[in-house]
C-alpha cells in the first residue's frame, strides 16, 4: 500500500499563460515543492542532513486544463527505489479530475562531495514508512 501525502494549492493569476490556463512550468513548480513538503514531513523525526537529492527526470502527462481559481489537489508516493535513484510519483485532481499524472527520477547525493550514494537501509525506512 503506497503512502500517499498531499498538497493543495490555488492557482494563481502569476500561474497563468497566454492560453489562459497553468503553464507547464508551474506543474514542474509545483512538484518541486511536494517532493520537498513531502521529503520534510517525511524526515520530520529522523533528519538526514547528509543526503540532498537532484531531478535526474521528468516525464508529465497533461489530461486536463487548470484555470484561474481552481483549487489543486497534488498527490505524491514513493515508487520504485534503488542503487541511489528513487521514483516519485504525482498525480494533480481538480475535485476528483485527474488533471495531470507525473513521475520523477531523483538521484541521491553525499551532502559535503556531491557525488552519488547508494540509498541505505536508514533512508529506506524513512522513505517507505
Amino acid at each position: 500500500m503506497k503512502d500517499i501525502f498531499e498538497l493543495k494549492v490555488t492557482v494563481t493569476s502569476e500561474n497563468i499563460d497566454d492560453l489562459n490556463h497553468v503553464n507547464n512550468v508551474v506543474y514542474v513548480q509545483w512538484m518541486d515543492t511536494v517532493a520537498f513538503e513531502h521529503w520534510a514531513f517525511l524526515t520530520r523525526d529522523t533528519p538526514l542532513p547528509q543526503y540532498i537529492w537532484v531531478v535526474l527526470k521528468h516525464e508529465i502527462e497533461y489530461l486536463k486544463q487548470a484555470v484561474l481559481g481552481d483549487e489543486i489537489t497534488i498527490k505524491t508516493w514513493v515508487g520504485e527505489t534503488k542503487g541511489f535513484k528513487s521514483e516519485r510519483l504525482m498525480e494533480f485532481y481538480r475535485e476528483n479530475q485527474l488533471l495531470v499524472k507525473a513521475k520523477t527520477v531523483w538521484g541521491m547525493l553525499d551532502v559535503i562531495k556531491y557525488k552519488p550514494v547508494r540509498i541505505r537501509e536508514d533512508v529506506m525506512k524513512v522513505l517507505y514508512p
